[in-house]
């Protein structure tokens, strides 16, 4: 039997890829910051909300499809933006990638991914946004708009909420870096894990694919803290396609970024790798719904481990939702059926979440 098999929850996937991951990698997918107070204190609040069970009502036709931007979306959720995904196996990209194009939800594409755009956006069949860092003074990042804009994205999302990246220990204790580099600490990770050594040498050293191009070499650890509101005016002037900004966590932020044009903010902590004292986000989203209206497209991430979360999501004002690392994690578990296999548990999760709570369709 497979490991896919034994997949039944994003608490399985996690577990699997624990055993299979060096130890260095699962700290860098599974780390937040400082001593992980917010992820903690983001999971409480998510497990502190309710739903509300319903009878009686014929529940026997469920629809998981949702609105995105004028076109339908067969999940209320999609991929989150994460950074060097084929850490967690070779190839995780494209297979975030296919899946995307299965169900026609939006593989968030990261300014920081191991595959080059134009080939993640090819193989999901357009269903790709990507995710965009401003870092140094900006000539770089503007380069990669042009770039994206070239290859056919449609949506762009400015992350806003690493003005310096977050401190990590998880990752400085291992002395985690990107590019990937490898001393004699993380040789002996290695060689004590030969499965995902072995097929990471076969497939190559993960590289940050989107910066070889001229003008533009990337460091991680360089300062984002000159994006200002006038980067965001500047951009929203270059591209003309729907514009997201994603790590807000303020209403007055979020009612200004309204304002300003942009056409969705998403609710996020960044997974809770920046800031620890950061408030829950699930806590902050139906503030900043109450805020910015209705009709105004609300999504969120953070901390979602359950269809069942997703659905608490969606109570609390958003409109879509992201998972982030238990994709990775099923990935690094079980490869592409790994992949597949939570898929399906999440979107078992939430219809059944629906039957209980007496809901045929989400919108």
């Amino acid at each position: 039997m497979g490991a896919a098999a034994h997949i039944h929850s994003a608490d399985d996937a996690r577990r699997l890829a624990k055993r299979r991951l060096p130890w260095m990698v699962f700290d860098y997918i599974d780390g937040a910051a400082g001593n992980e107070t917010g992820a903690a204190r983001n999971r409480a609040a998510l497990d502190a909300l309710t739903l509300a069970p319903r009878v009686l009502r014929d529940v026997s036709q469920r629809s998981m499809a949702v609105d995105l931007f004028g076109a339908q979306a067969d999940r209320p959720f999609g991929i989150a933006p994460m950074g060097m995904c084929n850490l967690s196996a070779p190839g995780a990209d494209l297979m975030l990638a296919r899946l995307a194009a299965k169900y026609r939800v939006p593989h968030g594409v990261s300014t920081v991914a191991s595959t080059p755009m134009e080939k993640i956006i090819e193989v999901a069949d357009g269903h790709a946004w990507f995710q965009l860092y401003y870092s140094g003074d900006g000539q770089g990042t503007f380069k990669l708009v042009q770039r994206a804009k070239a290859a056919g994205y449609g949506t762009l999302v400015l992350t806003v909420d690493v003005p310096e990246v977050g401190r990590r220990p998880r990752e400085l204790r291992h002395g985690f870096k990107m590019p990937f580099s490898i001393g004699p600490r993380q040789f002996v990770d290695f060689a004590l894990h030969p499965r995902w050594s072995l097929a990471q040498l076969a497939a190559g050293k993960p590289q940050m694919a989107n910066f070889e191009m001229d003008g533009y070499d990337f460091d991680r650890t360089e300062s984002r803290a000159r994006a200002d509101w006038d980067t965001l005016a500047r951009l929203r002037d270059l591209w003309t396609g729907k514009l997201v900004v994603k790590g807000v966590l303020n209403v007055e932020d979020a009612v200004a970024l309204k304002a300003a044009g942009v056409d969705a903010v998403q609710v996020s902590s960044h997974g809770s790798r920046q800031l620890q004292s950061a408030p829950a986000p699930i806590t902050m989203l139906p503030l900043i719904r109450e805020a910015v209206g209705p009709d105004f497209p609300l999504f969120y991430d953070s901390g979602l481990r359950s269809g069942e979360d997703v659905l608490k999501a969606l109570n609390a004002g958003a409109d879509f939702t992201f998972f982030g690392r238990s994709l990775q994690f099923a990935i690094a578990a079980a490869g592409e059926q790994g992949l597949a296999a939570l898929w399906d548990v999440l979107s078992a999760e939430l219809s059944s979440a629906m039957a209980q709570t007496g809901l045929n369709h989400l919108t």
